[in-house]
């Protein structure tokens, strides 16, 4: 048995596989790591090409796409190592990618889940939007990452290279424990798409776990890959299931002033798209806020569960500040500017 399982979840992205598993096949020591594409339903011939073309890869077909969360959780059916990476298959991994991360975590038995520095892949001098260099999250359920605010990345000067505790670990390069990860619930498979990973991560932090970034660890990611930025699909989910999981996890004091802030600012959004003329994209928000109000009942014994399993109230980088007001109003474009 491999100490690790690398997991690359695919569906249709045969030519991504070609573009991108070859580094993960070079850098990845197989003495400590097997690799693992894990294929969501594909119709096109993305199968026989990680048969054909990478031997070494060991294939897990699925027959219905699954999702990115329904995916991953019935991965961990398919492997026994003690470690598991999510890995997105447009991610580009560099030399020794694995082994500062995981001699972290065998180092720190209280920590659950890690993630390398991201760098984009088109502009390998600045952070991705996906996470960063970790994850962070405001008061009113809006994530940002030590080298992105909003839309706004930093060039990275090392600036974020010191190890650090963070909120979420980003699903595009996660390092979990597959024991905890299948504990606490693994990903909700109701959102299919987005915020799931940081859903998975409050919930690992509320029952005491810590979550760390390892800059040590470097990874190159396209992003965007699925669903591209501004997608109403993509911005549909976004705001849905950030509803859903700040309902699910905000401690019971908390629950009805934040959710009454989050209504106002989505529908700032929404009027946001209005005067951009961005009807698909208000109409996104709208159809998130009406199935997130039909949906919330579902939740209803999930929220209970989760605030009976909680061990720490009051978590340490769910910042108390807005991050709208903090970026848009006062500029704080920077996360050392918006955390001292």
């Amino acid at each position: 048995m491999k100490k690790v399982s690398v997991v690359i979840l695919n569906w249709n992205g045969a030519e991504m596989l070609r573009t991108f598993l070859p580094s993960v096949v070079k850098f990845t020591n197989p003495e400590l790591a097997e690799i693992c594409v894990a294929d969501n339903g594909s119709t096109d011939n993305s199968t026989d090409v990680v048969s054909r073309e990478f031997p070494t890869v060991r294939l897990i077909p699925f027959k219905e796409n699954l999702g990115f969360a329904g995916g991953y959780n019935k991965v961990m059916d398919h492997v026994d190592s003690e470690y598991v990476v999510l890995l997105n298959s447009d991610v580009e991994v560099t030399d020794g990618w694995i082994e500062p991360v995981l001699s972290y975590m065998e180092e720190h038995s209280d920590v659950a889940a890690c993630q390398p520095k991201i760098l984009s892949y088109h502009d390998k001098s600045k952070f991705e939007y996906a996470g960063a260099s970790g994850g962070y999250i405001d008061k009113y359920g809006y994530p940002f990452c030590r080298g992105r605010v909003f839309d706004c990345l930093e060039k990275d000067n090392g600036q974020y290279d010191e190890p650090a505790e963070i909120f979420w670990a980003s699903g595009a390069a996660m390092f979990v424990r597959r024991e905890v990860y299948t504990k606490v619930g693994g990903l909700d498979s109701k959102f299919f798409a987005h915020m799931e990973e940081i859903d998975l991560c409050w919930r690992l932090l509320s029952r005491g776990y810590r979550l760390m970034c390892i800059p040590g660890s470097k990874v190159y990611h396209v992003g965007g890959a699925t669903l591209k930025k501004e997608n109403p699909r993509k911005t549909y989910l976004n705001f849905r299931n950030n509803l859903l999981m700040m309902y699910k996890n905000l401690p019971s004091e908390e629950l009805g002033k934040v959710m009454t802030v989050r209504c106002f600012l989505d529908y700032l959004a929404v009027l946001f798209y209005l005067l951009k003329l961005d009807f698909s994209n208000a109409d996104a928000v709208m159809k998130a806020r009406k199935d997130y109000l039909s949906i919330r009942k579902e939740y209803k014994s999930v929220r209970e569960y989760n605030l009976e399993h909680t061990r720490v109230d009051k978590l340490r980088h769910r910042y108390s500040f807005s991050l709208i007001f903090q970026s848009k109003i006062l500029g704080k474009t920077t996360f050392s500017r918006l955390v001292k």
